[in-house]
């Protein structure tokens, strides 16, 4: 018992100011990494990145130096290097068994990086979800939805999942389907619903916009409506058409129909 109080009043003091050495390197190391990676976020070349990179690489860089004040701390405290290391390499293997989809997420984002198969700001549809892109992270990508909701997929999700981008491109295509009666005349409803898209000023006139009968349905005739805009003009273009055509047909008297059945009553004695 007296080996043991003279080995901790010989040794006690240099064990305590060697764990609060290690302590201040994790705090202050901490601190530094976060003021690293703000400073290099506010770098002009960094400014000049796509703002998908951006977003990884503030990532990437934030879990490398983190891991770095955690490693110098260890030496500190007296964990050899070989050991620290073969620890962090056992614990790397068990965790990568355990996190198996996270290391497809990472994985996922660097693909999403290199290939760019979507960027920020553009609105997708994909892994069961659809909205504009707001961030991309190591691990996840954040959408916002149209009625400004955050949805969160993982990085492997979207890069095993068909992705559609409509925002990539500068130009969509707009498509309607108009329905009119049997009995109105088919080039004068073809006159009427090209007179509507001649005044809107987003439809774009190369390639020129497309009207004609389609089918001959239970009730009506349906006519294919083609018209091309901006993508950013999308939605604008498709109510306003359909609203002015409606407009249009009340104005020349042309009918929109709906489903409807004629029962023919028969006098029983005829049946016989």
């Amino acid at each position: 018992m007296e080996q043991f109080i003279n080995f901790l009043s010989q040794k006690g003091a240099n064990i305590g100011l060697t764990v609060v050495f290690g302590l201040i390197v994790l705090i202050v190391g901490f601190k530094i990494a976060k003021t690293v990676v703000k400073f290099v976020g506010k770098g002009k070349a960094f400014q000049k990145l796509d703002p998908s990179v951006q977003s990884f690489l503030k990532s990437a860089i934030k879990v490398v130096l983190y891991a770095a004040v955690i490693s110098s701390a260890a030496i500190i405290w007296g964990i050899p290097t070989t050991s620290f290391m073969t620890i962090f390499a056992s614990a790397g293997v068990a965790v990568g068994l355990a996190l198996q989809g996270s290391l497809s997420n990472l994985a996922g984002g660097i693909m999403i990086l290199i290939f760019k198969p979507f960027k920020v700001g553009d609105y997708i549809e994909g892994a069961g979800a659809a909205g504009t892109v707001s961030d991309i992270t190591v691990m996840y990508t954040k959408l916002v939805t149209v009625d400004n909701k955050v949805v969160v997929i993982p990085n492997g999700s979207l890069t095993n999942a068909n992705v559609t981008d409509y925002s990539t491109l500068p130009t969509r295509r707009v498509d309607l389907t108009i329905s009119t009666d049997y009995r109105d005349d088919i080039d004068k409803v073809r006159k009427v619903i090209l007179d509507v898209i001649m005044k809107n000023e987003m439809v774009i006139m190369d390639p020129a916009p497309f009207v004609r009968l389609v089918k001959h349905n239970e009730s009506s005739l349906d006519y294919t409506v083609r018209v091309w805009t901006d993508t950013a003009s999308y939605w604008n273009v498709y109510f306003d058409l359909t609203e002015s055509i409606k407009k249009a047909f009340d104005e020349h008297g042309i009918s929109i129909p709906f489903k409807q059945v004629d029962v023919t009553l028969k006098n029983p004695q005829d049946l016989r």
